[in-house]
């Protein structure tokens, strides 16, 4: 809403994560370099490409994005499509490098070569690599709280570390990464057990970042960027609003329904569903779930399905109720003896959406997450809090006034 002046009173905001047809975001394409590959085998070194981008994309912390295979102009490359990514140069280094990690010492012997090196002047590689690089790990330092990252090395690796502490003792020995020397310790003792810390100046996003540049292993072949540029949303502003609609039309509906057919019990069901909505977005907010409309329409379902366990429940319990039993024992056999189907149809949805999840990509994944969160939490909804509700709430006496 905007006043004649022009200012604004009403701030409208999806405060979740959207997708790439909700929101829009980077589109990048990178070509192969087969030059140096046999052609038999290029169909393998895209696929293992495609394998380690999406494997850094997926860690860099981005949901649902589009990664696949395609051809420009005969040659093979790499569709990237990364939703709401507003950094795009932190995004690129990501994808297209792996932290090259050398761990230097001084050259005593103060050859020429050490001496005019561009790297680092009088000091010289000592063979420990990233190549024996067992695993990399953020973490913060208990004493300065500062963030570092930790390494551990494999046995080869560990032997070399032993070796060169041992040699440089009061000496210092630079970890060079990329070329650029980030941190040059004084080793004070002999380490043993192939771990060291990468320190520095580093946020935790960026000791994260050194971290799965590190872990991902090297491009199988190189790759260069053809392609760049920002996408608009394919749905966007519209969808989402059409979609809030939606859901809201159906939660009426399913509510009135409810209202009608079970009277003073639905009263409780509706306000359970409304406290089972709340508890679904909570969840998107705090795993940082990305919707796209697939993962919206996995959401409406969920609720649907949420008010399935409370019909359940409820004929469960007028059955218990027409046999003349009070209402507290009524409420404790319908959903004793509804839990049963409830469980076995809850399954059942949800090895489906295992299976989607597993063998699908993408808004596919997508739909099978908000499916599965919804299910579980419809359970949570039904079996707890509409059953609190019911046995702390609904009138005991004159139940036949209440469903």
């Amino acid at each position: 809403m905007v006043l004649p002046q022009g200012k604004k009173i009403i701030k409208k905001e999806f405060p979740l994560s959207l997708g790439l047809d909700l929101q829009g975001g980077a589109h990048l394409v990178y070509e192969l370099d087969l030059s140096k590959i046999e052609k038999s085998d290029w169909q393998s070194a895209q696929e293992s490409t495609l394998r380690i981008i999406r494997d850094r994309v997926d860690k860099f912390g981005v949901g649902e994005p589009v990664i696949q295979s395609l051809q420009v102009s005969g040659k093979r490359a790499i569709l990237v499509e990364l939703p709401g990514i507003k950094d795009l140069d932190q995004a690129k280094k990501l994808i297209g490098k792996t932290a090259q990690l050398e761990f230097w010492e001084e050259d005593t012997s103060g050859s020429k070569e050490s001496k005019e090196n561009k790297v680092l002047p009088g000091f010289k590689p000592t063979g420990l690599t990233g190549k024996q690089l067992k695993k990399a790990t953020p973490q913060v330092d208990p004493n300065t709280q500062s963030w570092e990252v930790g390494l551990e090395f494999n046995a080869e690796g560990a032997l070399l570390f032993k070796d060169i502490t041992k040699r440089n003792l009061g000496k210092p020995v630079a970890i060079v990464l990329d070329e650029i020397p980030i941190s040059i310790p004084t080793v004070q003792t002999t380490i043993e057990g192939g771990k060291a810390v990468i320190t520095g100046k580093f946020t935790p996003q960026e000791a994260k970042n050194l971290a799965i540049q590190l872990n991902a292993g090297a491009l199988p072949v190189p790759i260069k960027i053809i392609e760049e540029r920002t996408v608009e949303a394919t749905l966007g502003k519209e969808a989402i609003e059409r979609s809030i609609v939606a859901g809201l039309i159906g939660l009426f509906l399913v509510a009135l329904y409810m209202l009608i057919n079970y009277r003073y019990w639905g009263f409780w069901a509706v306000v359970a569903l409304v406290i089972y909505t709340v508890l679904n977005l909570w969840v998107y907010k705090i795993l940082h779930i990305t919707l796209t409309l697939s993962g919206i329409a996995g959401f409406i379902l969920s609720i649907g399905m949420a008010v399935d366990a409370n019909i359940l429940i409820f004929s469960r319990s007028r059955e218990e109720l027409a046999q003349g039993k009070d209402m507290i024992s009524s409420v404790e056999e319908g959903f004793s003896r509804a839990w049963l189907s409830i469980r076995d149809s809850n399954v059942s949805s949800l090895i489906t959406a295992f299976i989607l999840y597993s063998f699908g990509t993408g808004q596919v994944r997508g739909f099978a997450v908000t499916l599965s969160i919804g299910i579980l939490l419809s359970m949570f909804s039904a079996i707890t809090i509409t059953r609190t509700f019911l046995l702390t709430f609904v009138p005991k006496k004159s139940y036949e006034k209440t469903i």
